[in-house]
C-alpha cells in the first residue's frame, strides 16, 4: 500500500473510531466512562482502545472480518466497539434476549471469526459457539459470573484485559474507507431469523453528531447508559454522541428505579434514556419525593408515545426537557424527534425530522403525497444503512423508488410534524376498515389511568375478519372492568374502533429492548374467538 493511500486516507476519512481519538486529544483529562469500580478519563479509554485495537490486528484482524460481542452493558462493550472501528473489523453485537438458534444463526451469518463474551453469558452461549466453526476463539470479558479456566466450546478462552496489554497504545493507522462496514446490527426476528443491518461508519458518525446537535450535548453531560448498548438506540443515540462531544457516560447494566433516582442525585446526572414504563416507576417510587432532579437537563424516551396524563406528570417532576426519539435500526437509528416544545400541543406525535434525514410519504405505486395525506413514511439521508447483509433482495426491497421504506404507516400535519399511526403489518383489517392499533392504544390509556400497559391486536374473527382485541396489564392495586374500558373508548374514537373484547393480564410480552411483541400475543390468542367444541 502506498504511503500516499494511506495518508490521504486518515487525513480526509470518517470514522467513528476516529472521534474518539479527537476527545481524547481535547478533553485527555475529563472522565469518560464510570463502570461500577472502573473510572476512566478519555485518555485512559483511548488508550485502552488502542491497545485493543492493535493487538486485534495483530492476531490477523483485517478490515471487513467481522468480530461478535456477547455483553451486558459495560466498558469491555465499549472497548471493543471502538477498537473495531479503529481498525475497520466489523463489530456484530448479540442481542442478550436472542435463543440460542439464533444466536448461532448470527455467528454464521455475520461469519464473525471471533466472540468477546462476559463470563455471566458464557454457559447460555456455549451451544451457539459449538454450532458455529467459523468462530475461531473467545475473548472473555470480567462480568458477574467466574471466569472460564481453559476453554470455551473447544475453543482457547482468552482474558480480554491481558491479551492487549503488552501492546502499543499508538494510534492505529489502517485504510478504512467511509462506507466499509463498522457494525452488523441484526434486526429482531418475529417469523423468521434477524436481517443483519450493514452500518457504515458514516451513516454513524452523522447521526452521532445529528443528536448531538439537535439534544444540545456537550462536555458537561453526564449521561446514564442503562439501555441495553447492544441496541442501537443506546448505542447511536447516546454513546457515540457522548464520546463525540467529550461527555461522562455512567454505565448501569439495567434499569432499578431506587437505585437511578440515588444516581441522579449523588452525580448530579444530566441526561437519562429510558422507556415509558421506567418513568412510570420513578413516579410511583416513594424517593421521588425527597430525591433533588435539578441537574436533569434532558429525559428522552423511545419505542413508544408515553400516555399524556403520565408524561404531564413527568414534566412536572422531573422539570426537564423531554424528547421522543423516533425511528429504526436501519437508519442509525433517528429520524425524527419530538421536541419539548410540541409535548403537550401534539401529544401522541412522533416529531419532525433531524438534521441529516429528508422525510416523506409515500403510497404504494412510489408518489409522494402532501400534507394530511397518509401512506408509508420513507426516508433518504447519510444516516440510512448501506443494505441488508446478504440480502439483495430485502435490499432492493426496502430502497424501492429511491428511498428507504420504513414499513411505517403515517402522516404529517399541517404544523409540519410527523404523526405515526402503525406499522403496516399492525394495521387491522375489520369489517372492512383498517384501524391503527395505536389510536386504539392510545385511546385506552385516555380512558383509564389505570392502565399500565396495553396492546392492541387484530384476531381472526368469523364476522369481523379480525377483531380489535385489546391485552391491559393494570396498575398495581387496581382492577380493570372490561365492559366499562370498551364503553368509555368508545366516547373518545369512533365505536368501530374500539375493542371487541379487553382481556385483563398480568404481564406482556416483550423484546430484551422493552418493545411488546405483538407478534407474540398474537400466536398466543390466535384462537380466541372461535367457536368451542361442543
Amino acid at each position: 500500500m502506498a504511503t500516499s493511500q494511506l495518508f490521504d486516507n486518515l487525513i480526509h476519512r470518517v470514522n467513528v473510531g476516529d472521534s474518539l481519538t479527537r476527545t481524547a486529544y481535547r478533553y485527555p483529562e475529563a472522565v469518560a466512562i464510570i463502570d461500577r469500580d472502573i473510572r476512566l478519563s478519555y485518555r485512559e479509554f483511548n488508550s485502552w482502545v488502542n491497545r485493543t485495537a492493535n493487538a486485534l490486528s495483530a492476531r490477523g484482524y483485517a478490515n471487513g472480518d467481522s468480530l461478535a460481542l456477547a455483553s451486558a452493558n459495560s466498558v469491555e462493550f465499549l472497548v471493543t466497539y471502538y477498537a473495531c472501528a479503529k481498525v475497520g473489523i466489523v463489530c456484530v453485537p448479540i442481542n442478550l434476549g436472542w435463543r440460542s438458534e439464533e444466536v448461532a444463526y448470527v455467528l454464521g451469518h455475520s461469519k464473525s471469526r471471533g466472540l468477546v463474551i462476559e463470563t455471566q453469558l458464557i454457559e447460555a452461549i456455549t451451544p451457539a459457539i459449538t454450532e458455529s466453526p467459523g468462530v475461531s476463539e473467545v475473548f472473555w470479558a470480567r462480568g458477574t459470573g467466574e471466569a472460564p479456566t481453559t476453554q470455551v466450546a473447544g475453543r482457547d478462552a482468552i482474558d480480554f484485559v491481558d491479551f492487549a496489554s503488552g501492546y502499543s497504545d499508538a494510534e492505529p493507522e489502517h485504510v478504512i474507507d467511509d462506507r466499509d462496514a463498522l457494525t452488523y446490527l441484526y434486526t429482531s426476528g418475529t417469523t423468521s431469523f434477524p436481517k443483519g443491518v450493514i452500518g457504515n461508519h458514516t451513516a454513524i458518525y452523522l447521526e452521532s453528531m445529528t443528536m448531538a446537535l439537535e439534544g444540545r450535548f456537550g462536555s458537561d453531560d453526564r449521561f446514564v447508559a442503562m439501555m441495553p448498548m447492544f441496541h442501537t438506540a443506546q448505542l447511536n443515540c447516546h454513546c457515540t454522541p457522548a464520546v463525540m462531544v467529550g461527555a461522562t457516560i455512567y454505565v448501569e447494566r439495567g434499569f432499578n428505579a431506587s437505585r437511578l433516582l440515588g444516581l441522579i442525585e449523588a452525580e448530579q446526572i444530566t441526561q437519562i434514556f429510558g422507556l415509558p414504563m421506567m418513568y412510570r416507576e420513578m413516579l410511583e417510587h416513594p424517593d421521588i419525593a425527597t430525591t433533588d432532579l435539578s441537574s436533569l437537563r434532558r429525559a428522552l424516551y423511545a419505542m413508544a408515545p408515553m400516555p399524556e396524563v403520565q408524561l404531564r406528570r413527568c414534566i412536572e417532576v422531573f422539570d426537564c426537557d423531554f424528547y421522543l426519539l423516533f425511528g429504526q435500526t436501519e437508519m442509525s437509528p433517528t429520524t425524527t424527534i419530538f421536541r419539548p416544545e410540541h409535548q403537550l400541543s401534539h401529544n401522541g406525535a412522533v416529531g419532525t425530522p433531524v438534521v441529516n434525514v429528508h422525510v416523506a410519504i409515500m403510497d404504494e405505486s412510489g408518489n409522494l403525497l402532501g400534507q394530511g395525506s397518509q401512506g408509508e413514511i420513507v426516508y433518504r439521508g447519510p444516516h440510512t444503512m448501506t443494505g441488508y447483509l446478504r440480502n439483495q433482495e430485502a435490499t432492493d426491497a426496502a430502497f424501492a423508488h429511491g428511498w428507504f421504506h420504513s414499513g411505517d404507516v403515517g402522516h404529517f400535519d399541517s404544523d409540519g410534524i410527523l404523526w405515526f399511526a402503525d406499522r403496516n403489518k399492525d394495521v387491522i383489517k375489520t369489517g372492512g376498515e383498517n384501524v391503527a392499533s395505536i389510536e386504539v392504544e392510545k385511546a385506552i390509556y385516555a380512558a383509564d389511568t389505570n392502565v399500565a400497559e396495553v396492546v392492541v391486536v387484530g384476531l381472526s374473527h368469523q364476522r369481523w375478519t379480525e377483531a380489535i382485541t385489546a391485552f391491559v396489564v393494570p396498575r398495581p392495586g387496581t382492577e380493570i372492568d372490561p365492559d366499562e374500558l370498551i364503553a368509555k373508548v368508545k366516547t373518545i374514537i369512533d365505536p368501530y374502533k374500539a375493542p371487541k373484547a379487553v382481556v385483563v393480564v398480568d404481564s406482556l410480552p416483550k423484546t430484551s429492548t422493552g418493545k411488546i411483541q405483538k407478534n407474540l400475543v398474537r400466536e398466543k390468542f390466535g384462537h380466541y374467538y372461535e367457536e368451542p367444541s361442543p
